[in-house]
């Protein structure tokens, strides 16, 4: 194969660029394990006091993950993800205001390979999140195993990312001020294992327990599509049936985890690596759906309200897609 490697004479914003999406793809990828890591030689090294402190801090602060978690200001607002945003670059749309009374599910798709609009538009100010939208706090919600990682946890945190546990959303849609945004990938780990550019397949129809949680509650839903999310890597050919499908679905059952067998470009090359491609990402925040409390939701109520939010849902990409160069026969398929 042919290496394309990148030109000496990169101007210095790019290379902070592909430094700063380095390091993101390194946390996403790596940092737990290291953090993991560092943790068990501080149990076996002379400062084991410190690794045994952490451990009933670790248990004392149990529950913070679902309970809106410890997010840092000054984290989000780091220069590093101003660089971020402009690799891409990374472009967060309103088309309506919301009501910072209310509390707000955005039900954030296509899952993507690392969910890089996600990350960058709710857990960092990088694309002006707060400014869109002032008296609102946004929330990313992240699969609970992660939290139980020493170190990491409080890492992740720190951007407003939270546990995916059911306890976790309905703390978030309880509050009595509002103000609050869960933004949940709804396509999860499962979803992750089709991200390849062109994709439009969305495991949703299954998927109501966000419904159920939102009539509950009476929290408004918001549809949100990330144009350009499955443009960033390539992946693996992995159809329903195949060897590499049937390995990748089972330890996604048994660890909850999805393994993308996914590959970008280098940091000095273009032809192979982990770093995603400098596709523009444009996440488009849709018009939100009136949903009246329901404390007991029945299985109609779900459903009807289910099959608003997937109208809702076509409605902002159908309006959208031309802008952000996707043909007019392509459309969303829902599994």
């Amino acid at each position: 194969m042919k290496i394309l490697f990148a030109p000496l004479n990169i101007p210095l914003r790019r290379r902070l660029q592909t430094a700063a999406v380095l390091q993101w793809v390194f946390s996403f990828l790596a940092l737990a394990q290291c953090c993991l890591a560092g943790y068990v030689l501080l149990c076996v090294s002379d400062w084991w006091v410190l690794a045994a402190l952490y451990a009933g801090w670790l248990y004392l602060d149990r529950d913070t993950p679902t309970s809106g978690g410890r997010r840092s200001e000054w984290l989000r607002n780091w220069s590093v993800w101003k660089h971020f945003r402009d690799y891409f670059p990374l472009n967060l749309i309103k088309t309506v205001d919301l009501d910072p009374v209310s509390n707000y599910i955005f039900g954030f798709h296509p899952h993507g390979v690392l969910v890089a609009g996600g990350f960058g538009n709710f857990c960092t100010e990088a694309s002006g999140f707060t400014s869109l939208f002032p008296g609102m706090t946004p929330y990313l919600l992240m699969l609970p195993f992660w939290f139980r990682v020493p170190f990491f946890r409080d890492y992740i945190m720190c951007g407003g990312l939270v546990s995916s546990e059911k306890a976790s959303l309905s703390y978030l849609l309880s509050a009595p001020r509002g103000g609050n945004v869960a933004v949940v990938a709804i396509g999860g780990a499962p979803e992750a294992l089709d991200a390849r550019p062109g994709a439009l397949t969305l495991q949703i129809l299954h998927r109501k327990g966000f419904i159920k949680l939102a009539l509950k509650h009476g929290a408004q839903l918001v549809p949100v599509f990330s144009f350009g999310e499955n443009e960033l890597f390539d992946q693996m050919t992995n159809p329903a049936g195949s060897p590499l499908r049937w390995l990748q679905d089972h330890l996604q059952r048994l660890m909850g985890v999805a393994l993308p067998m996914f590959t970008g470009r280098g940091v000095f090359q273009y032809s192979f690596g982990l770093l995603p491609y400098r596709e523009p990402i444009n996440t488009v925040v849709g018009r939100p759906i009136p949903v009246v409390q329901t404390p007991s939701p029945t299985k109609d109520d779900i459903d009807c309200l289910h099959s608003l939010y997937l109208e809702g849902l076509t409605t902002v990409f159908e309006d959208n897609k031309d802008n952000y160069g996707i043909a007019p026969d392509k459309h969303l398929h829902f599994i």
